[in-house]
């Protein structure tokens, strides 16, 4: 039997009695240096893991040599089968001659230090991987990250990552190192002030935690603002779908389409948080904006964002199009951002409302509605232009940059005559 013993950075001391018998026993002790340092009185009985595959090897054929009842034990950080050398055993090894005995992991020293339950944690390994599982955690707003880190996806670099993607989401840095030792270290950052730092400046053993801060209501400094293109992290947000907000880049080429005039009425069907209304709003404080949203959430987001940038001219239409349309303004201009599954109903309602020298643009994310949409229009007769915005932005990938694409939007503008503005 080969026993694959999980061991923390209070060494041989947080071993349990039996486990250390089995240490004892063993005819072969392998692990990493750190590990071996542990026994320093093994000399020759233990063989130093450097290169896995040749190691590996070499404890299989020491393994045919065994006697009945001969044991060798791997010795492995925390839990070998959580993101550790136990995986890589079991594809080599039959799991029916190993046996594991882990030690608590790194995860469950830093949440512990930090005193938080961690059952709704995110738990995600950097340690000689991509960022991208990272990435997706951070974007629908996860509650509680724990980050297991190397030497290129370092405390530092991981905060440069968050800052890179925009989120709307604020989060504050734990950084646990040395979890166990006699020199654990656990520091708060917020992510600005880590991003600068490297992977000097920490311990080579060390748990990333980010936990996600409640949205504080603080005034914006409109004057600080662009005229247009605000960005995302300014929108209050849906909290368990933090990006489910008209982004920034597409934002602002729908309200370039909309063409908009100083005076003019706007309808903004399928609202969301109100994004899109509101910069219509500050555009042309004059004219008047109809926020339609069916959902409660998002009225609710779209009233505060209201107050957050205190725009006046955006009147809030909760309830479902096209059904509240009727005693709206007639619009000079229509923007279709969610459909609720109407999308042919909607645009007759919008056909039979809008001003005959009016537009109506709409952002589609699917070729089916791509398809009716167009098809209603050609029907119609009415003037289409179809424009696909694909857009990347930079991110952070350890000490690099490279481009993250955004889903492709097919951004319709569409009139009754023709467009000489478009």
């Amino acid at each position: 039997m080969i026993h694959v013993v999980g061991i923390g950075l209070d060494g041989a001391e947080g071993l349990t009695g039996p486990v250390l018998a089995l240490i004892v026993e063993a005819k072969m002790l392998a692990g990493g240096d750190r590990h071996l340092s542990y026994f320093p009185e093994y000399g020759e009985k233990s063989l130093v893991i450097k290169d896995f595959s040749a190691d590996l090897k070499k404890i299989k054929q020491f393994h045919q040599t065994l006697g009945s009842g001969e044991i060798i034990v791997v010795l492995a950080s925390g839990d070998p089968l959580y993101f550790g050398l136990g995986r890589l055993l079991l594809e080599k090894i039959s799991g029916e001659q190993l046996k594991f005995h882990p030690h608590v992991s790194s995860i469950q020293l830093a949440f512990n230090c930090l005193k938080m339950p961690w059952q709704d944690a995110t738990i995600v390994s950097a340690h000689g991987r991509s960022n991208d599982l990272l990435k997706q955690a951070l974007q629908k707003g996860a509650e509680k990250v724990a980050i297991l880190t190397d030497g290129q996806n370092h405390p530092g670099a991981i905060a440069n990552l968050c800052l890179s993607l925009g989120l709307t989401s604020t989060y504050q840095a734990w950084v646990c190192e040395n979890l166990g030792a006699e020199n654990e270290r656990v520091q708060s950052f917020d992510l600005p002030s880590l991003s600068p730092l490297t992977t000097t400046d920490f311990s080579s053993l060390n748990v990333v935690v980010l936990i996600k801060q409640k949205p504080e209501n603080t005034a914006i400094d409109l004057k600080q603002l662009p005229i247009f293109g605000i960005a995302d992290h300014y929108f209050a947000s849906f909290k368990d779908r933090p990006g489910m907000i008209t982004k920034q880049p597409i934002r602002v080429q729908i309200l370039a389409a909309l063409a908009l005039q100083p005076q003019q009425i706007i309808w903004d069907i399928g609202a969301g948080t109100g994004s899109v209304a509101i910069e219509c709003a500050r555009l042309c404080p004059e004219g008047k904006i109809f926020a339609i949203e069916k959902t409660s959430a998002g009225q609710q987001l779209i009233e505060q964002n209201c107050q957050r940038f205190q725009v006046k001219n955006v009147e809030l239409i909760a309830g479902i199009a096209p059904e509240v349309l009727t005693n709206l303004s007639t619009p000079d201009r229509i923007f279709i951002g969610g459909n609720g599954g109407q999308l042919i109903p909607l645009l007759q309602a919008c056909g039979q409302r809008l001003r005959q020298d009016g537009l109506v643009v709409m952002a589609i994310a699917s070729l089916e509605h791509l398809s009716l949409a167009l098809g209603w229009f050609k029907q119609q007769q009415w003037q289409v232009k179809v424009q696909q915005v694909q857009i990347s932005q930079s991110v952070k990938f350890a000490e690099l940059t490279r481009f993250d694409p955004l889903n492709p939007i097919y951004l319709i503008t569409a009139s009754r005559n023709s467009m000489e503005n478009g």
